[in-house]
C-alpha cells in the first residue's frame, strides 16, 4: 500500500479504534470523498459500504450542508451554551421534536452517541430522584445490545457477546434480559419485573436493530410488549435510535414501525449527514417536568463543552431540509430491495447462517470468521470498503448510492463470500 509522507510521519503518534496496535493492519489513507466514494492515496476509489459507520445517510459532500456549514462559520462557528444561546440549536429543537411527533418535546444536546446515551440514563435516575423516589437506580437492557463505550453505557450492554466484559467487575450491575420476541420470554420478562421492577428506573433498548451487538433484528410488536410493561410497572422506555435513526429501517425513526413512543429517545450518527459530531437525548414533557422546579438541585447538572455547536447545529438542519426535499425514504426502501437482491446468493453457501436486510441494512451472517483481516484485504481488492465484526458482514450505504455501485457493492459482497470460506 503507498503510504504518503503525512501518514508515514504521524502514523507512530495515533492511536487506532478497536485495533491492536501491534498487529493491525495500517488505516487506509482517505485523500477525499464525493457521493458513495472514498478516494485513497494510491488512486484507487472504493464504494463505502458502511457510510462510515452509518453516518453520512445523503452520502459525501452534499453541497447543500457543506453550504450550510460554510455560512455558519463565517457567522460563528460555536459558543458556550452555558447562559448563551443561538439560531441552529433552536431551529434544530424545534424541528426536531416536530418530526418526532407529539411526546418528544425537549433537547438536550451533547457531542456523541455514547454520551446521549448517558445523559438519557442520568436523566431517567434523577427523574425519580426529583420525585422523592430513591432506590430505583438500575436499568434493564438487553443481550445482543450496544450502547456505547463510555463507562456508564458499557455497563447496559450485552454482557458476554459485546466488547467489554474485560471491565466487567468495574461496572454497574444492571438487569440484562433476553428481548421478549416469544412468548416464553415474554412471561421470563414479566416475571422478572415483578420481583425486581420497584429497582429499576427505566428501560433501554435498540428499537427494531441491536446494531454493533451483532446486527441482531427483532419485530415491531416487541417494541409494543416493551410498553406495555414499562406502563405496567411504572418504568421510563428509552429508545437509543443513534443506529436507526434518519431513515436507515426504512422510516425516519424505527419506533413509528411498532406505532408506540418512548418516554426518552437519542440520536447521534446520521443527525448531521455524518458531517460533524452531534448528538440529542430528546425527552417527553413527562420526564422534563420533573425538573421544572424551584429547587436548583432539580436541575440536570449535565453540560458538555462543545453542546449545541453551531457547525454542527447548521449542518444537522441542512441534512433534515434534504429529508423534506429529496426522497430520502423511498431511496431506502429501494436500497432495502436492492440489497435483498444482491444478497441473496449468500444464502446457499454452506457457511452462512443467515442473510437479513431490514430497510437500508443488509446483514450476512456467518458460521465463523477465521481471518477477518484477510476477510476485509479482500473486499477492498474487490473495490469495496466493508468493515466485518464478530462474524458477520453488514452493509449500511447511503441512502443516495447510485445503482450502479450498490450493484457492485453486493456483487462483491458475494463473490468474496462465495469464492471461499472466510
Amino acid at each position: 500500500m503507498h503510504m504518503p509522507d503525512w501518514m508515514a510521519q504521524g502514523q507512530p503518534h495515533i492511536w487506532l479504534p478497536y485495533a491492536q496496535m501491534k498487529t493491525a493492519t495500517p488505516p487506509l489513507p482517505v485523500v477525499r470523498s464525493h457521493g458513495s466514494r472514498l478516494e485513497l492515496a494510491d488512486g484507487r476509489s472504493l464504494i463505502d459500504g458502511v457510510a462510515s459507520w452509518w453516518t453520512a445517510c445523503h452520502g459525501y459532500n452534499h453541497p447543500h450542508i457543506a453550504q450550510a456549514v460554510r455560512a455558519q462559520l463565517d457567522a460563528m462557528p460555536h459558543v458556550m451554551f452555558g447562559g448563551l444561546t443561538h439560531e441552529p440549536a433552536l431551529t434544530l429543537a424545534r424541528r426536531l421534536a416536530a418530526l418526532l411527533g407529539p411526546g418528544l418535546d425537549r433537547v438536550f444536546y451533547t457531542d456523541s452517541g455514547s454520551v446521549a446515551v448517558e445523559v438519557a440514563m442520568k436523566m431517567a435516575l434523577q427523574f425519580w430522584l426529583n420525585q422523592g423516589e430513591r432506590g430505583r437506580d438500575r436499568f434493564l437492557s438487553f443481550r445482543g445490545g450496544y450502547h456505547g463505550d463510555t463507562f456508564g453505557t458499557m455497563a447496559v450492554c450485552d454482557p458476554e457477546e459485546g466488547m467489554h466484559s474485560l471491565f466487567r467487575g468495574m461496572l454497574i450491575e444492571h438487569d440484562i434480559a433476553s428481548l421478549p420476541r416469544s412468548e416464553a420470554e415474554l412471561a421470563a420478562l414479566e416475571a422478572h419485573l415483578e420481583i425486581h421492577g420497584q429497582r429499576l428506573a427505566g428501560i433501554l433498548v435498540e428499537p427494531l436493530v441491536q446494531g454493533a451487538g451483532g446486527m441482531l433484528l427483532h419485530d415491531p410488536e416487541v417494541l409494543r410488549r416493551l410498553r406495555r410493561l414499562a406502563d405496567r410497572h411504572g418504568l421510563l422506555l428509552i429508545f437509543d435510535e443513534i443506529f436507526t435513526g434518519f431513515g436507515r429501517t426504512g422510516t425516519m425513526f424505527a419506533f413509528e414501525q411498532a406505532g408506540i413512543r418512548p418516554d426518552i429517545l437519542t440520536l447521534s450518527k446520521a443527525l448531521t449527514g455524518g458531517t460533524l459530531p452531534l448528538a440529542a437525548t430528546v425527552a417527553s414533557n413527562r420526564v422534563f417536568d420533573a425538573f421544572w422546579s424551584d429547587d436548583p438541585s432539580h436541575a440536570l447538572m449535565h453540560g458538555p463543552t462543545f453542546m449545541g455547536n453551531a457547525l454542527a447545529c447548521a449542518a444537522a438542519n441542512a441534512s433534515l431540509d434534504l429529508f423534506e426535499t429529496e426522497p430520502r425514504l423511498a431511496q431506502a426502501r429501494a436500497v432495502s430491495a436492492a440489497l435483498e437482491a444482491g444478497l441473496a446468493p449468500c444464502r446457499g453457501l454452506d457457511w452462512v447462517r443467515d442473510v437479513r436486510v431490514l430497510g437500508a441494512i443488509g446483514i450476512v451472517e456467518l458460521d465463523g470468521i477465521a481471518d477477518r483481516e484477510a476477510l476485509k484485504r479482500r473486499l477492498i481488492e474487490a473495490g469495496v470498503w466493508v468493515r466485518p465484526f464478530g462474524n458477520v458482514v453488514y452493509m449500511t450505504p447511503a441512502l443516495t448510492i447510485g445503482e450502479d455501485d450498490l450493484a457492485s457493492l453486493t456483487r462483491a459482497v458475494a463473490d468474496v463470500l462465495g469464492r471461499q470460506r472466510p
